[in-house]
């Protein structure tokens, strides 16, 4: 008896879930909607003054984000965002570098974004991983 009433239980929660599951597609929709009249708002605020734009309906809100999304990727933040076959294709890429290779590739990186913000050898990212640091006493002695 017992086991019956856990499985009528679970078929009622699965039932439950899949009547929970039927509004997803409309809260998908909502929030693409919200968005592009958000992004219609922001365009006719700007761009015309701006740029000397004209303005753009709902629709083509809609349609300059979804282009947007599908360009620039689905926005997963973090190192790892930007369009996924840009992901992809550069992880194939580093794959199949040998390690000079690899070295060289980023001593570029470092170069090309030492020029922006922050250096990062100020926080000693540049050093070399096995190098040990010198003690803060002996980096005094030598400036004096």
């Amino acid at each position: 008896m017992r086991e019956s009433e856990f499985g009528d239980k679970a078929y009622r929660h699965r039932a439950h879930f899949r009547k929970k599951m039927v509004f997803i597609p409309f809260l998908v929709l909502a929030g693409l909607a919200l968005v592009s009249y958000i992004v219609m708002l922001l365009w006719n605020a700007l761009m015309p003054v701006i740029f000397h734009l004209t303005v753009i309906t709902f629709w083509q809100a809609a349609g300059l984000l979804i282009l947007c999304k599908i360009l620039f990727g689905f926005g997963k933040g973090g190192p790892r965002g930007g369009a996924p076959w840009m992901r992809h294709r550069m992880k194939e890429r580093w794959m199949n570098m040998s390690a000079e290779e690899q070295e060289r590739f980023r001593e570029q990186m470092r170069e090309r974004c030492s020029k922006w913000g922050w250096h990062h050898d100020h926080y000693g990212w540049g050093r070399q991983a096995d190098a040990p640091a010198k003690p803060a006493e002996e980096t005094q002695k030598s400036t004096e």
